[in-house]
């Protein structure tokens, strides 16, 4: 099998008009131009779902999912002063990252690689 790149991530949340606002709102990303209900996060389209409408039980993904942005810092604060709240921050060594929570508490993590893949 070839994989040629991932196309969408789906989004579990109990309130999906609440969810898709809260990442247009707060990451600034733009409605997919071919499906107004989900949106684009550079190659990658964001949608969103909600589990309980199904009868299954919601789960909020703690691992999450990482945004490439130019200064983590910069952007932690920006958020915070949105009223974002952060459970997380730190350095590995070759990138910075902070993680913060959506409205029904999924993982979306700021990050930004520093070194060089090896």
């Amino acid at each position: 099998m070839q994989v040629e790149r991932v196309d969408f991530v789906t989004i579990a949340t109990r309130d999906v008009d609440r969810s898709r606002a809260w990442y247009r709102d707060m990451l600034g990303l733009s409605p997919d131009p071919k499906n107004s209900s989900e949106l684009k996060a550079g190659q990658v389209t964001l949608s969103f779902w909600n589990p309980e409408k199904e009868e299954i039980d919601f789960k909020p993904s703690i691992g999450g999912f990482a945004v490439r942005v130019p200064d983590v810092d910069a952007a932690k604060a920006e958020l915070e002063a949105k009223g974002v709240e952060f459970v997380g921050d730190g350095d590995t060594g070759v990138c910075r990252m902070a993680v913060c929570l959506d409205p029904d508490g999924n993982a979306v993590i700021l990050h930004r690689r520093y070194k060089p893949y090896e």
